[in-house]
């Protein structure tokens, strides 16, 4: 089994278009991403084992990132 590639995520930046600099929250964004990077595919491969196409489950995994709400939205 081959080692797990390290995951490099984007540059954050704010609607703005500045940059999240702060140490803190980079780190926070990091640690956040790979935990859903890993459940995601344990998620994925739990579909495969079980018999579902390759692309159904890459479909389901799509629809669940366009399903989250954005709950800070501001009234423009």
């Amino acid at each position: 089994m081959s080692t797990p590639e390290k995951s490099v995520w984007p540059k954050w930046v704010r609607d703005d278009d500045s940059v999240v600099a702060c140490t803190e929250k980079v780190k926070v964004m990091t640690e956040n991403f790979d935990e859903i990077k890993q459940i995601a595919q344990d998620a994925f491969e739990d579909g495969l084992l079980m018999e579902v196409s390759e692309e159904q489950m890459r479909e389901a995994l799509h629809r669940l990132v366009d399903m989250l709400v954005n709950p800070y939205q501001k009234n423009h």
